[in-house]
């Protein structure tokens, strides 16, 4: 069975004091409505067997954030492992996006379980910034060594 893929940008910014920021999006849905630590996630999504990751990555960000990446060079962290054996590629992009205006596009499912109610849901339900620290407690666990390979990336 083939590796499922996915690939997302990772969007940063220097904030006051040398420090870096991060946008990241809490996850949608009634499975994350009340997880904050490690309910949140780098903008990604699922690549097609013939998609470039790096078309993905940007075509996810746009997907769910409501806005193109606002930047034209990028970092390529990498690759990961993450959770269900997914292989993650991440690049970051230094930028600014006002947070409180995204919109993200949605997904249906059934829900509440068993009921036969198809609701939407959007796959990011609010971004934020937040300092790379702050971000570690807020990605779910398998995203969080990105943010060291972002602080490495910038020499800091």
């Amino acid at each position: 069975m083939p590796v499922t893929r996915s690939a997302g940008v990772l969007l940063y910014r220097r904030a006051g004091g040398g420090g870096v920021e991060v946008l990241i999006g809490h996850m949608g849905g009634p499975f994350w409505a009340r997880k904050d630590a490690a309910g949140w996630s780098i903008p990604k999504g699922e690549a097609g067997p013939d998609e470039e990751p790096f078309d993905v990555a940007r075509r996810e960000f746009a997907e769910e954030l409501g806005s193109p990446v606002p930047a034209t060079e990028f970092l390529d962290l990498g690759e990961l492992r993450v959770s269900g054996g997914k292989l993650l590629t991440v690049w970051a992009a230094e930028g600014d996006l006002d947070a409180a205006a995204t919109v993200s596009n949605t997904f249906a499912m059934e829900w509440p379980p068993r009921s036969g109610r198809v609701q939407g849901f959007p796959e990011i339900d609010r971004s934020a910034w937040f300092p790379v620290d702050a971000a570690r407690e807020k990605l779910v666990r398998g995203q969080v060594p990105f943010l060291d390979r972002l602080l490495v990336a910038l020499g800091s």
